[in-house]
């Protein structure tokens, strides 16, 4: 069985959609699935070709930005329709895409119908884009309702990552939209050390982080300023410490004062480090994404967890295992009362043990791979 998966972005690039891009290549290839990935070339200094995992194959294509986080092909270049063309060339029996706004997801949709592939979509958004700009978000909403409906009707069948993603899908297209939860590479995620160098930068502090790419969706905003609005008493005795970039850096940059330090971009490594001496993490999104992987990472490397049910949130954190809070005026109290009650490593200890209990890549490719195989039969009976 081959797969060409139609990815937005692929590591190095750092980000919650790219490391369950790779997991689930990384298992599903396990199974004996060749998997082509054709992706964009970012960082422009990756090879255009390579191999992981045995037998995954990335394919790189001349790609630009116009807004931060959405790349587009550069179609005016000869390279980009020669490594297209190639693509078609490898004749898979599947066709993967992920997130409906990414070109990516358009490009797949093309490839489907001319080539009659049978194409599958996995999901990862909750809700229509919200930017900084009203204006970009408007063109976002506009474009969900034209591209974004034409992805989920004309896919074979869409893949949601959580069941805020299944109601989402739900809005366009009411086919049977299967939810499956992400795995978490446990065996990668405990290589890396924790970063002892900042944790004793910071050895009299309680350590508050948040990683992720800086769109306003992602409620940043809110968490700074309820920092800024907490008691002398506890900001003395603490820092948040905001790993990541994007169109938002340099506004929350310039409202960041102490103990609010903006890391800027780290790769995978240097953020699982930095989680892993965190005490507290602060999830405090919109409405949008499917799941956080950030928020996976910060609970498998035992933070205390405060968090907005948004993002798939509310179904992985409980009152055992962290604390919901349902506007982001309540994140200031929740820290007071969370730093004062002692349940921290409680708390730390129960998001770990969630995470083990829940999220494992074996179930979740063994889920993949059955429906590629009733799909592989389905069709191959009406072919014939």
């Amino acid at each position: 069985m081959k797969i060409v998966v139609f990815c937005p972005y692929y590591p190095p690039h750092v980000g919650g959609l790219e490391t369950h891009a790779d997991e689930f290549n990384q298992y599903l290839s396990q199974k004996g699935v060749d998997i082509v990935v054709f992706t964009p070339l970012f960082p422009t200094d990756m090879p255009k070709i390579e191999i992981k995992h045995k037998n995954v194959k990335i394919v790189r294509y001349p790609a630009f930005e116009i807004i931060s986080g959405y790349p587009l092909p550069k179609f005016w270049k000869l390279d980009f329709w020669k490594t297209f063309s190639n693509i078609t060339k490898e004749k898979p029996d599947f066709i993967i895409s992920r997130t409906r706004f990414f070109n990516t997801s358009l490009l797949c949709l093309i490839y489907a119908k001319l080539y009659k592939v049978t194409w599958i979509h996995i999901e990862h958004g909750s809700d229509f884009v919200k930017l900084s700009s009203s204006i970009k978000t408007y063109i976002s909403k506009f474009y969900d309702q034209i591209i974004g409906r034409l992805i989920f009707n004309n896919s074979n069948l869409n893949i949601s990552i959580s069941r805020a993603v299944q109601r989402f899908v739900y809005q366009f297209d009411k086919r049977f939209s299967p939810i499956i939860y992400r795995g978490v590479d446990m065996k990668q995620m405990d290589k890396v050390l924790p970063d002892n160098k900042l944790r004793t930068k910071y050895q009299n502090k309680i350590i508050i982080a948040w990683a992720g790419r800086l769109y306003f969706w992602k409620g940043v905003e809110e968490s700074i300023k309820s920092i800024h609005n907490l008691p002398d008493e506890i900001k003395n005795h603490i820092v948040f410490l905001i790993i990541g970039y994007g169109e938002d850096y340099n506004r929350l940059k310039k409202m960041a004062k102490y103990p609010i330090i903006l890391l800027g971009q780290k790769n995978r490594e240097e953020t699982l480090a930095i989680l892993k001496i965190a005490d507290i993490y602060i999830h405090s999104s919109y409405p949008g994404g499917g799941l956080s992987t950030s928020l996976i990472e910060a609970m498998y490397c035992k933070c205390a967890i405060i968090a907005t049910p948004n993002e798939g949130a509310d179904e992985i954190v409980n009152k055992k295992n962290g604390i919901i809070i349902y506007k982001h005026q309540d994140i200031a109290p929740s820290l007071i009362n969370l730093i004062e009650s002692g349940k921290m490593k409680e708390y730390a200890q129960e998001a770990n043990f969630s995470i083990i209990n829940k999220l494992n890549w074996k179930k979740s490719s063994d889920k993949y791979y059955k429906i590629l195989i009733k799909l592989q039969k389905i069709y191959e009976t009406r072919e014939n």
